[in-house]
C-alpha cells in the first residue's frame, strides 16, 4: 500500500507541477480539449498538488489512508466521467480515448486499494 500511495502522489504533484510551471506543455502533450486557460490550469494544479501532498502525507499516517483514498476516489471518479463526455474533444484525437483509458484504470486501483485498506485481511 505504501509503494502505491507514494506512487499516485508523485503522479499527481508532478502533473500539478506540469501544468502550474509548464501550462503550454500540458495543454499540447497531455490536456489538448477546448481552449488553454493559463489561469484555469494553474488552478487545477493547485488541486493536484494538494491531492498529491495529502497522498504522501499518508503514505506515513495510516489513519489519514481512507479518508484521502476516499477522496481521490471520488475526484478521479468524476474526472473519468467528465473525459468520457468529451472524449472525441482531444487534438490529437486518439489522446481522448488514452487518458480516459488511464483515468479509469486509476480509479479502478484507486477503488481497490480502499477496498484493501478497509479489509486488511485481504
Amino acid at each position: 500500500m505504501k509503494a502505491l500511495l507514494a506512487l499516485f502522489g508523485a503522479v499527481q504533484v508532478v502533473l500539478g507541477l506540469l501544468l502550474w510551471i509548464t501550462p503550454g506543455f500540458f495543454f499540447d502533450e497531455i490536456g489538448p480539449y477546448g481552449v488553454r486557460n493559463d489561469h484555469y490550469m494553474g488552478d487545477l494544479a493547485t488541486w493536484y498538488l494538494a491531492l498529491g501532498a495529502v497522498t504522501l502525507v499518508a503514505v506515513r499516517r495510516v489513519d489519514w489512508r481512507i479518508p484521502v483514498l476516499v477522496l481521490a476516489l471520488a475526484q478521479n471518479t468524476l474526472h473519468a466521467f467528465n473525459h468520457l463526455i468529451d472524449v472525441n474533444h482531444a487534438h490529437p484525437k486518439w489522446l481522448g480515448p488514452a487518458n480516459l483509458i488511464s483515468l479509469v484504470l486509476t480509479t479502478l486501483l484507486l477503488a481497490w486499494m480502499l477496498n484493501a485498506q478497509r479489509d486488511p485481511a485481504r
